[in-house]
């Protein structure tokens, strides 16, 4: 039985292209289709993959997915949630369009579409197992199979608000998607991150001290920084909490050992230390 269009989706049609032609997309026998006939399929878990061509890089795995659940909802992020939720609805009028790249299982998507109350949003991600946790997120977010690296399979000037969470960037795809008065919203660590973690369980990725500088120098030429908050407290993490806070980062895929719980020590309390900003076009 071909699996229905979940409502959430179906409210993006107008948004979603075809990434093969860029023509617009239309429901068939559960599956997006393009005059052209190019076909995408709809997860019976809400979710419809748009990718195409070489296999694109594979986000979370399940049981990163898994730990990324767990532990967002102890509400350890809620702060973080918060202030983009804040910095998104101070920019957009109530009936608006938000696309969150890398979205992962949707949490701070569906932070935004609570303070939005007429909002629509759209999760794109590589990770199926994430997409589905985003499709079921919130009953307005809808959720797609895409890589961040390639052109968006979005109309032009669409969207009101794009969100990056911890997540890769496409500059000059976040512009075009983007109407003259959105705004981009960027999260991302500072130096003193998880230190705690980092300095205890080895194998985690450092953070790149230039990293600021990198990424004010490929915003540039498409955005400016028009409200940036730093998000910093100490909060308390019980063992299976820092093992999931581990787990769900790109470090787990760089440490020794495919257990977690083989690490001896770690911390009961972390610094949690990001920036958010929001960006208008140029």
């Amino acid at each position: 039985m071909p699996v229905s269009l979940p409502p959430a989706l179906e409210s993006f049609l107008d948004l979603l292209r075809c990434p093969t032609c860029g023509a617009c997309l239309h429901p068939g026998r559960g599956a997006l289709r393009c005059p052209a006939s190019h076909t995408f399929d709809i997860s019976r878990h809400g979710y419809v993959s748009l990718l195409t061509g070489a296999r694109a890089t594979s986000g979370d795995d399940a049981a990163m997915a898994r730990a990324r659940d767990r532990f967002l909802a102890t509400g350890r992020y809620g702060p973080i949630r918060r202030i983009v939720a804040h910095l998104a609805a101070d920019a957009v009028p109530g009936q608006s369009t938000v696309v969150d790249v890398g979205c992962g299982t949707g949490y701070y998507l569906a932070g935004v579409l609570e303070q939005l109350p007429s909002a629509r949003g759209l999760g794109l991600d590589t990770s199926v197992r994430a997409l589905r946790a985003t499709a079921r997120a919130h009953e307005r977010a809808a959720a797609a199979a895409w890589d961040v690296f390639r052109p968006l399979p979005l109309a032009d000037g669409m969207a009101d608000v794009v969100l990056d969470v911890f997540a890769p960037r496409n500059p000059s795809e976040f512009h075009r998607v983007l109407r003259p008065g959105g705004r981009l919203v960027v999260v991302r660590p500072t130096g003193r991150h998880l230190l705690e973690l980092r300095s205890q369980v080895p194998g985690m990725v450092a953070i790149d001290p230039a990293k600021e500088r990198r990424l004010h120098k490929v915003l540039t030429p498409f955005f400016e920084a028009a409200d940036t908050k730093l998000v910093e407290y100490a909060t308390s993490l019980s063992r299976p909490e820092a093992l999931d806070l581990v787990g769900m980062t790109p470090s787990a895929r760089h440490l020794n050992g495919s257990d977690l719980g083989d690490y001896g020590f770690v911390p009961d309390q972390v610094t949690v230390s990001v920036l958010a900003t929001a960006y208008r076009p140029r």
